[in-house]
């Protein structure tokens, strides 16, 4: 499992050292904020354009042969700008960087699926959830490091030589996990499979967590410098963020293992919890701030792991490899229609009513779920016969 957690952490790792940085020390490439922009659409959009593609070759193929390839395109796709050192290339570098995590990255969460019984499913993802978010908080600060030290070559320079040392590590540890046959399947099959409830309502939270994730990230810092707070507090607001769903997530898993916590009631915490997360970022003060990264981390630590455990649990394992690259495709339109609304409705608004609307569709689900629950009518016991 263990190179499977650096693979997680690799793919965060590398889209966030790099994006973190490409506005401040990248001059010669980022001529203006439209071409910041292209730049740091670049990673996702291959990745929500290719990921689709990948997982059903997962399924055919297998996903080690996936995963090996993935890591090792990452690594050339590093090495490019490494060598080049180029504007021209470094868009090529970000390109390629996307298009191979959207290779490594779902094939890697379908062998946590497939090299772990169902009973273990909550503690493999929690552990493999830990290792993305520790990527994702790193990232900023040891790309920054990197970036001082030597330059953008220096961060791709490493980038490069951690997915080839991954790949190398995978292909000695992980062992081969062979295609299993599947039936034939049409587009109708498809759409029934991925309109089905028990894939729609854990793939709807994780995006619906997803987006809070990157609103937490992106407004909080806008809310803090509006309250008049430095960014040193509105940083230590991104930390306490992505600490707490490091930390959240193993024990969520390990709970859902556990039978402490059912998959159903703990994705609505998390729902409610998130939103609760975001009606405190409307309050003033450095502490709405940190209440609000702190509860945002908490509710996005419980839905991964128990999102993701509850789809490998409900999928036969001859359609993992799509299933998980479609509910990354879900988390990656979360990552950006979050963003979307909340600043579509702060321009026509304010950004506290931005909040307020992200946060009312994040307790629609659980809502309804109650409301469900309440109308169904009991069973009735069946007539004994004599």
């Amino acid at each position: 499992m263990w190179p499977l957690y650096a693979a997680a952490f690799t793919t965060a790792f590398g889209a966030h050292g790099i994006a973190a940085n490409l506005g401040a020390l990248s001059g010669d490439a980022v001529t203006s904020l439209m071409v910041l922009g292209g730049l740091l659409a670049l990673y996702d959009g291959a990745e929500v354009l290719l990921k689709p593609v990948f997982g059903t070759l997962a399924d055919r193929i297998g996903a080690r042969p996936v995963l090996l390839g993935g890591l090792a395109a990452f690594a050339a796709a590093s090495a490019v700008y490494a060598v080049a050192d180029s504007p021209g290339w470094q868009w090529a570098a970000r390109l390629g960087q996307g298009a191979a995590a959207s290779a490594f990255s779902p094939s890697a969460s379908v062998l946590v699926a497939r090299l772990n019984p169902a009973a273990k499913h909550g503690r493999a993802f929690g552990s493999y959830g830990f290792y993305k978010s520790l990527g994702y908080t790193l990232g900023p600060l040891l790309g920054g490091v990197l970036v001082w030290a030597g330059g953008l070559r220096l961060a791709f320079t490493v980038l490069a030589l951690l997915a080839a040392g991954v790949a190398a590590w995978a292909l000695l540890v992980v062992p081969r996990v062979p295609p299993l046959p599947r039936a034939r399947q049409t587009v109708a099959d498809l759409a029934r499979r991925l309109t089905d409830p028990g894939f729609l309502r854990p793939t709807a939270a994780l995006a619906g967590a997803t987006a809070a994730l990157s609103v937490g990230v992106g407004f909080l810092p806008v809310s803090g410098a509006t309250a008049g707070l430095g960014t040193v507090a509105t940083g230590a607001a991104d930390s306490v963020l992505a600490a707490c769903a490091a930390i959240v997530q193993p024990q969520a898993g390990r709970a859902l293992d556990a039978g402490r916590l059912t998959a159903r009631t703990g994705i609505g915490i998390g729902l409610l919890t998130t939103a609760a997360s975001l009606a405190c970022a409307m309050l003033p003060g450095l502490t709405r701030v940190l209440l609000a990264a702190a509860l945002i981390g908490i509710g996005t630590g419980l839905i991964t792991p128990l999102g993701f455990a509850t789809l490998a649990t409900s999928t036969s394992p001859e359609r993992l490899g799509q299933t998980m690259r479609s509910a990354e495709l879900g988390r990656e339109l979360g990552d950006a229609d979050g963003p979307l609304l909340v600043a579509s409705i702060a321009t026509l608004a304010t950004l506290t009513h931005g909040y307020a609307a992200l946060a009312f569709l994040l307790t629609v689900g659980p809502i309804a779920l109650l409301a469900t629950r309440r109308r169904t009518p009991p069973t009735p016991m069946s007539k004994s016969v004599t």
